[in-house]
C-alpha cells in the first residue's frame, strides 16, 4: 500500500505503483487537466513519474510559481525544435530558464536575423498546435554521447562529457526532436501556447571569450496571454526610463571609453547626488554613526589577513611602488576595522558605528557594465558597526528600522528580504556560522518581516541579509544589506576590554542601506522617469522672462528663491516663452516661474507645475511657503 499526503494534510493510498497524474485525476478531473508537473517530496517531477514509496505530493498547475518555470524550460526545448527543423545545420547547446522567460544558444554558419527570428516564433507555435508527446528516458552515457554524435551536435557530446558519471543522464523527445534535460517539462508541446522570442545576441561557448560565439535567442513565455501583455508594457515602460537615454536627456552624467565602468557627473547630476549623500549623512548622524575616510589603496598584506586577497582577488585592481604590492580597495571594512584598532577599546564605549561614503574599485567584466547600474568605481553608502554579541539583536532590530524610514523618504513603500546563509567558500569555523545565522534569524524575527532563505549565498566572511525594492512598474531592485560577521575583526586583531577585563573580540556588522549610489541614482531615475520629486530635483524652480523688460524682475525673484535654500535656474534668453516652456518640460522640473509686464506691475508671479497646470499668479512669499511645505514631506 502506498500514501500519497497532500498540501492540504490529506492522503491517498493506493495498491499499485501510480503516477503523479494519476494521483492528479483521483483528486478530480479538473485538476488532471491542469496539472504539468507534480512535486514529490519537495522535488519537481514530470506528470509521468511513478510514485513507488510513501511520499509527499503536490500537484504543479499553470497557475503556480514552478508551473511558469517549467513551462519556460519547456518553451527553450520547443525553441531548439524549431531551429532544428528550419536550420537543420544549426547546432544546439544550452537552453536555461531566466527572470521572466529563457534563452537557447545556438552555434550555426551565418548570424541569424530578424526574420529568421519571426520564422522561428511561427514554427514554434506550429509546434504547439502538433501536440507532441513530450517523454523523458535515461540513457546510458556511452550510448547518448554516440547519439548526439551522430546527430552532429558536438556541444551536446561535451555536455554530457563534463556531467559526473554517477548522474543518470534524462533525455526528453518530442516527435522528432530529442534533447539532453534534467526536466521537468510539461506533458505535451500543446501545453506551450503564450510565448515570444525578444531578442538575438552573442555569447561565448561556456562564457569563455576563447571558445566559439554562439548566437543566443531570448525569449519569454507565460501561462496567460494577460500576464505576457503587462510583461511586455513593463519593458515598454522600462524602456521609455532607461536610465543611460534620461541621464543624457537630462544632463546628469555621461560615461565613455577613456574611463570604463566610471561616471562623470555633469553639475545636475552632482547636485542630485549631494542631495542624497547629504541627507544620508544627517540620518546617520541622528542615528549614533560617525562618518570617516580611509585610504583608496592599501598593502596587499591587509588583503591577504583580511582573507580577500584569497576569496576576492580576480576582482581587485592591483598597484606596485617601492617593491611592494598594493591592492586598490574594492570594499571598505578592512580600513574600518583599522580606526577601531587604534587605541584601547573598552566594552563601554561598544556599539561603535563607523560611516564612510567610500570610494571603491572593483574588476568588473567589461559585458556586465551597464551605465551607472554596474561599473568598476562605485561609492557606497558604507558602515561598521562593531558590538557585543549582546548587541546583535538590538543594532540588527534599529538598522532595519533606519532602512525602512530612508526606503520610505525616497518613494519605495514595498520591502523584500532574504537571508543568506553559508557558501561553500567561506572563511571562520563552523561554531562561527551557527551562531551568526542564528543571531540574523533571531533578529528578523524580532523586527516582525517575513522573510525568504537564501541557502549558500552568504558572503565568504558571513551570513547576510538583503533588502529589496520595489519600484513603481514593478520591478524588484535589491540594494540594502546586512552582514555579520564574526571572523574578519579577529583576523585583523580587533579586541575589547569586557567588563570582566578579559580582551574579546567584538561583532562586526557591515551594513548599507543604498549600496553602490551609481546604482541608486540609476534606480531612482528609472523609478521616477527622471521626473524627481521637488527635495531630489538638482533644479527645483526655473524663472522665465518674457521680454527683456523683465530682467531685472526675474533675476530679483531667482535671488529671492536661492536665498531661500530653493534651487532656481534663471533663463534670460531672447526666445519665445512658449519654446522656454516647452525646453524647461522636457527637462522635468518641478515649477516654472513666468513673468510678463503684468507679473512686473503687480508684484507677483506666474507659476506652471511639472504636469502643465497653470497654478495662476501668486506672490514669491506664496510660492517659497508652498514649496517648504512639499520639501518637508518629500513627496
Amino acid at each position: 500500500m502506498t500514501v500519497v499526503r497532500l498540501p492540504d494534510g490529506s492522503e491517498r493510498c493506493f495498491d499499485h505503483v501510480v503516477k503523479v497524474l494519476d494521483v492528479a485525476a483521483a483528486i478530480g478531473p479538473g485538476l488532471a487537466r491542469a496539472a504539468i508537473a507534480g512535486k514529490i517530496n519537495g522535488k519537481a517531477v514530470d506528470l509521468d513519474s511513478p510514485i513507488e514509496r510513501d511520499c509527499e505530493l503536490a500537484i504543479i498547475t499553470e497557475k503556480d510559481p514552478e508551473g511558469v518555470e517549467i513551462i519556460r524550460h519547456s518553451c527553450a526545448h520547443l525553441l531548439a525544435h524549431a531551429v532544428k527543423e528550419l536550420f537543420p545545420d544549426a547546432q544546439v547547446t544550452i537552453g536555461p530558464v531566466i527572470e521572466d522567460g529563457f534563452y537557447y544558444d545556438f552555434s550555426y554558419k551565418r548570424p541569424f536575423t530578424p526574420d529568421d527570428l519571426a520564422a522561428i516564433e511561427k514554427r514554434m507555435h506550429d509546434i504547439s498546435k502538433r501536440d507532441l508527446k513530450i517523454e523523458r528516458k535515461i540513457w546510458e552515457r556511452n550510448e547518448a554521447i554516440n547519439f548526439f554524435k551522430q546527430q552532429g551536435e558536438h556541444y551536446k557530446a561535451q555536455i554530457i562529457q563534463s556531467i559526473p558519471g554517477d548522474e543518470d543522464l534524462s533525455l526528453y523527445s518530442q516527435g522528432n526532436f530529442t534533447d539532453l534535460c534534467r526536466g521537468p517539462h510539461v506533458p505535451a508541446t500543446s501545453r506551450i501556447k503564450v510565448f515570444k522570442l525578444m531578442k538575438l545576441a552573442g555569447a561565448y561557448w561556456r562564457g569563455d571569450s576563447n571558445n566559439e560565439m554562439l548566437q543566443r535567442i531570448y525569449g519569454t513565455a507565460w501561462s496567460n496571454k494577460d500576464d505576457q501583455k503587462n510583461y511586455l508594457h513593463r519593458l515598454e515602460e522600462a524602456e521609455k526610463r532607461d536610465h543611460r537615454k534620461l541621464g543624457k536627456q537630462l544632463d546628469l552624467f555621461h560615461v565613455q571609453d577613456e574611463a570604463p565602468g566610471m561616471v562623470f557627473w555633469h553639475p545636475k547630476g552632482w547636485m542630485l547626488w549631494q542631495q542624497i549623500e547629504q541627507y544620508l549623512r544627517h540620518l546617520l548622524n541622528d542615528n549614533g554613526y560617525q562618518e570617516i575616510r580611509t585610504p583608496q589603496i592599501l598593502d596587499k598584506n591587509l588583503w591577504v589577513r583580511s582573507g580577500h586577497w584569497e576569496n576576492f582577488r580576480e576582482n581587485m585592481f592591483t598597484t606596485h611602488s617601492d617593491e611592494r604590492d598594493f591592492a586598490i580597495k574594492p570594499m571598505n571594512c578592512p580600513g574600518h576595522v583599522q580606526i577601531f584598532n587604534q587605541g584601547l577599546r573598552s566594552y563601554r564605549e561598544l556599539p561603535i558605528r563607523l560611516a564612510e561614503f567610500g570610494s571603491c574599485h572593483r574588476n568588473e567584466a567589461s559585458g556586465a557594465l551597464h551605465g551607472i547600474m554596474r561599473v568598476r568605481s562605485f561609492t557606497q553608502d558604507d558602515a561598521h558597526i562593531f558590538c557585543t554579541e549582546n548587541q546583535i539583536q538590538d543594532e540588527v532590530v534599529s538598522f532595519i528600522a533606519l532602512l525602512k524610514e530612508v526606503y520610505a523618504d525616497f518613494g519605495f513603500k514595498e520591502l523584500a528580504v532574504k537571508l543568506s546563509t553559508r557558501p561553500q567558500k567561506r572563511v571562520g569555523s563552523e561554531i562561527q556560522w551557527d551562531k551568526s545565522e542564528a543571531a540574523l534569524k533571531s533578529a528578523l524575527d524580532q523586527a516582525k518581516l517575513e522573510w525568504e532563505l537564501q541557502p549558500g549565498e552568504g558572503a565568504f566572511y558571513g551570513p547576510k541579509i538583503e533588502f529589496s525594492l520595489k519600484d513603481c512598474i514593478g520591478r524588484v531592485w535589491q540594494c540594502g544589506t546586512l552582514q555579520l560577521d564574526f571572523s574578519m575583526p579577529e583576523r585583523l586583531g580587533a579586541g575589547y576590554v569586557a567588563e570582566d577585563n578579559s580582551r574579546q573580540v567584538p561583532v562586526m556588522l557591515h551594513r548599507a542601506i543604498l549600496g553602490s549610489l551609481e546604482r541608486f541614482i540609476g534606480i531612482l531615475i528609472e523609478n521616477y522617469a527622471g521626473a524627481f520629486p521637488l527635495w531630489l530635483s538638482p533644479e527645483q524652480v526655473v524663472v522665465m522672462n518674457i521680454s527683456r523688460g523683465q530682467i531685472d524682475y526675474a533675476t530679483e525673484i531667482a535671488h529671492q528663491l536661492r536665498m531661500q535654500g530653493i534651487r532656481a535656474g534663471l533663463d534670460l534668453r531672447n526666445e519665445k516663452i512658449t519654446y522656454k516652456i516647452r525646453e524647461h518640460s522636457l527637462q522635468k522640473l518641478p515649477y516654472q516661474i513666468i513673468v510678463g509686464d503684468e507679473e512686473v506691475q503687480s508684484n507677483k508671479i506666474a507659476v506652471r507645475n511639472r504636469a502643465g497646470e497653470n497654478l495662476g499668479a501668486m506672490t514669491v512669499e506664496t510660492l517659497i511657503a508652498r514649496l517648504k511645505e512639499e520639501l518637508s514631506l518629500k513627496v
